[in-house]
Order: C-alpha cells, then structure tokens, then sequence
C-alpha cells in the first residue's frame, strides 16, 4: 500500500524534457545581455552565439532545448530595445560604406549576419558606391592617389583590386581617372 506522501515524492512524468528549466533561461537572458552590453549583433548573430555556449555549456542538450535558449535571448534583446536588425543594417551599412566597401560587399556581409533581404537593400539605399570607390582608393593608394604616374601593369591590378572589392569595371575606371582634387572634392560633399 503507497501512502500519500510517497506519490508526491516522484517527479512528475508530464513534463516536457526538451522544455528549459528555469535556470537555464534565466541564463540565456543574462548571455543575451552580456554579449549585447559588449557589441551590437544582430538577431541571427546573438542566436548563433548563445546556441554554441548553451551546447558547451549543457552537456547532452538537446537540439530543441538549444533552440527555445536561442529564441529567449532574441525574445529579452528584443524587449530590452538592444537587439534591432533594422538599426544594425543601417549602422553597419554606413560604417562599412565610410571605410571604402561596396554596396555588394556590404550587402554580403549583411547577408552572413542573417539580416533579411529587404532590411539590407533599405540600408543600402543611402549607401553611395563612387564615394565609396574613392575611399577605397585613397586607402589604398590607387588612381589620384597614387605617389607616382602608374604604368598599364599598375593600372590593371588596381582595376583588379577594386574588381575584388565589389566594385564595378565603369566605376573603377572613373574613379581611377579622376583627378586628386575632384576626388576629395566629392569626398568633402559627401555626409559624414
């Protein structure tokens, strides 16, 4: 005969095993607002970052319980306004477009960071590929800013540099024949 205090005893059978534990979603939130405290990140980013330590972290985890730790800590970034796909494109669009990058290879990065399409292009709409060019070139020492007259060999592996780059032909021919002064004149007409 079982008493009434030995059935409460046993854990009960009806919970969900790939459900979290409290603990453990308490620690995805503090994960979140670690790493959100240190850098901007986008949705996909701070997903992949707290799935990579939750399976370190629980050994034996299961890949379900992994993914409800990954959606609480979008879901706090969220609430506490420090997770914004919108406002990281156009962050990292401008940065990126100041320092010499293409509007193809901005649109890439964005891409590997898990912004959506439509929120990329949004973000690049401002972004000005020939102020871009120029920058590149400055940085690099090509075109106008070359310290000495280049030869056709010069020529081509700076057409070739920028062509990595994501640049295209017509726009790295313009922007290699144009002069130092019209080449900062644009730079200075460009917004900060």
């Amino acid at each position: 005969m079982t008493s009434q205090s030995d059935a409460s005893d046993e854990p009960p059978t009806d919970a969900d095993p790939l459900q979290p534990k409290p603990r453990m979603l308490a620690w995805a939130r503090n994960s979140a607002a670690y790493r959100l405290s240190r850098r901007m990140m986008s949705e996909q980013e701070l997903r992949d970052a707290v799935s990579r330590k939750a399976r370190k972290k629980y050994e034996e985890i299961e890949p379900e319980t992994v993914a409800v730790l990954a959606e609480e800590a979008v879901r706090f970034g969220r609430q506490m306004l420090a997770l914004d796909d919108d406002a990281y494109a156009q962050i990292k669009s401008q940065s990126a477009a100041r320092s010499g990058k293409s509007k193809r290879a901005i649109a890439q990065v964005l891409q590997r960071k898990g912004i959506d399409r439509d929120i990329a292009q949004a973000a690049l709409e401002e972004v000005d590929d020939l102020a871009g060019a120029i920058r590149f070139a400055r940085k690099r020492g090509y075109g106008p800013f070359r310290r000495n007259d280049g030869d056709e060999r010069q020529r081509n592996k700076e057409l070739s540099g920028m062509a990595r780059n994501g640049f295209g032909y017509d726009l790295a021919q313009k922007v290699l024949a144009m002069k130092r002064e019209e080449a900062e004149e644009l730079l200075l007409q460009q917004p900060l």
